[in-house]
């Protein structure tokens, strides 16, 4: 996601989307330590968008 698309969203959008990408990083470690992972590139999307959360959450604050 973009961080302009991010900050227009809600506080509760921010968490809503935090706990979703931390799920899908679980399930993915999870795929690459039972080496089913298809896409290993897909994980540090995920964490690079977990961060820009982080990130917009704690400026806002």
């Amino acid at each position: 996601m973009k961080a302009s698309k991010l900050r227009e969203l809600s506080q509760g959008d921010l968490e809503k989307n935090l706990s979703d990408l931390k799920m899908e990083l679980f399930n993915l470690r999870f795929q690459h330590a039972t080496n089913q992972l298809e896409n290993p590139m897909r994980i540090g999307v995920v964490k690079k968008d977990i961060a820009r959360i982080l990130s917009i959450k704690n400026s806002s604050s």
